[in-house]
């Protein structure tokens, strides 16, 4: 039979053939059609300040250990579909902060809350930016460095996220979990003890996820990655990022150009141990450098171009009725026993905003968000989120996903129902100082995960949780 099409026809579309086959980066290119743009921005203090993390702190910072960052990764898909992840070495972004810089990004940008992730490392050798709790606690000089600190950490991740929009181009996306094991649940084991132990104790995620962007050439363009770890190796008065600070400085080392971006897992119940040395701050960076640059280097799933995101707050209930005045000032007098200072000078706002005429809500707006980026399935959720989490998720979700923690408002710890029924350090810490979270904390969050989950199109493995 005589073919409808001229020889010459049939030349050129096996000559296209072979120059694309011959082409990957442009073949995959054609596939993807993603865009991303990636900036950094230092945000080190000028001058010493008060340092976020150790309650037990009794003056500010006395000079830098390494430059800290924010950083900004903003995606596009072929249908214009935006969204931007923000990574901070900061200890927390807290509602007031975390408002204000989406608002901005709202108004200056038109991004709504969904395509917003703002992730801080949690160094607790970082400065601070949580300026309200402080307003009885410290001088007045020193409470105005970390609100014009806080001030300027606002103004300059807005700038940045709009260079990062800015500089979108063609770029391919990856993705693959990796694997380290120096993070330890300290729930279950005695760091005085630990290096006596045979064997740890504890729920645990060792996954390492990465994101790898490339440009249409192949060349390393950033790299998005995380682990679930208290950064708290260090303990001294030196501005760091800690362990993630030294595993990102690594990355940008092996690979020359690249902005290495960190996001905070389910880390509230895991430290690096041993710790309390430099040497073992760097050596865990490097652990968790090259558990990347190995993922990196092998096969990655690679992305296809479709980006879809949800974002909703929930009301996280307490476990008993908000405090009263009478509770507040019982606390602060020090007639109650068992509450140490860091909790009567929180007691103290507490009663200021009741004398301002506020009221204290009996419900907390707790922030959840799902992506879908290409089939890679990402959830952020706020808080200081303990590992429980992560491992739900991935029983309904696979063991493929990416959970992240302290996103978008970090107010307390988020306790699994096991660990609220153990008690202890993390099940006792919500925003209120004399009640914990009510007991249907972990199926109201994973409910809603769920929820946000199957409105953008990820497929769960086991039979999602009944509404509570």
């Amino acid at each position: 039979m005589k073919s409808k099409f001229p020889k010459s026809y049939c030349t050129i579309f096996f000559g296209l053939a072979i120059w694309l086959f011959s082409n990957p980066s442009f073949s995959q290119q054609s596939i993807n059609f993603w865009k991303a743009g990636v900036d950094k921005v230092e945000i080190t203090p000028e001058g010493s300040i008060w340092m976020g993390g150790y309650a037990a702190r009794k003056k500010p910072s006395e000079g830098v250990r390494h430059s800290v960052y924010a950083k900004a990764l903003a995606i596009e898909d072929p249908n214009g579909n935006l969204a931007v992840v923000v990574t901070a070495d900061l200890l927390a972004f807290r509602k007031f902060l975390s408002d204000k810089i989406r608002d901005q990004l709202k108004a200056k940008y038109g991004l709504s809350r969904e395509q917003i992730i703002l992730n801080s490392s949690h160094t607790h050798t970082g400065p601070e930016t949580d300026h309200p709790r402080y307003q009885f606690q410290l001088s007045k000089d020193e409470y105005n460095k970390i609100q014009n600190f806080a001030d300027r950490v606002e103004r300059e991740i807005v700038e940045l996220v709009g260079q990062a929009i800015a500089s979108l181009e063609p770029v391919t996306l990856s993705s693959e979990n990796g694997i380290t094991r120096f993070q330890v649940n300290r729930r279950n084991n005695k760091e005085a003890q630990i290096n006596a132990q045979t064997e740890l104790n504890g729920p645990n995620d060792y996954a390492v996820p990465v994101i790898k962007v490339e440009d249409p050439e192949g060349n390393l363009k950033a790299i998005l990655f995380g682990y679930a770890c208290h950064p708290t190796v260090l303990s001294d008065y030196k501005i760091s990022g800690d362990y993630v600070g030294f595993a990102q400085m690594e990355l940008e080392k092996i690979y020359p150009g690249t902005t290495a971006l960190f996001f905070q897992g389910a880390g509230a119940d895991q430290n690096p141990l041993p710790r309390r040395s430099v040497a073992l701050a760097q050596q865990y960076g490097k652990e968790l450098a090259a558990a990347v640059e190995r993922v990196v280097n092998e096969d990655m799933k690679v992305l296809e171009g479709n980006l879809s995101t949800a974002y909703s707050e929930i009301d996280l209930k307490f476990a008993k009725a908000v405090p009263t005045r009478e509770e507040l000032e019982d606390i602060i007098s020090g007639e109650t026993s068992g509450y140490p200072n860091y909790l009567k000078e929180n007691a103290k706002v507490l009663v200021s905003r009741l004398n301002n005429g506020e009221h204290l809500k009996s419900t907390y707006p707790y922030p959840v968000q799902v992506w879908k980026l290409g089939d890679q399935a990402i959830f952020a959720l706020g808080g200081e989120l303990l590992v429980g989490y992560s491992l739900e998720l991935k029983k309904i979700f696979g063991p493929d996903i990416f959970v992240m923690g302290y996103s978008n408002d970090v107010m307390g710890y988020i306790p699994t129902k096991m660990v609220l029924s153990e008690g202890g350090y993390e099940a006792n810490r919500s925003p209120y100082l004399t009640s914990q979270w009510a007991a249907s904390i972990e199926d109201d969050i994973l409910y809603e995960a769920t929820k946000l989950a199957e409105n953008v199109g990820i497929q769960t493995i086991a039979y999602p949780l009944i509404s509570p």
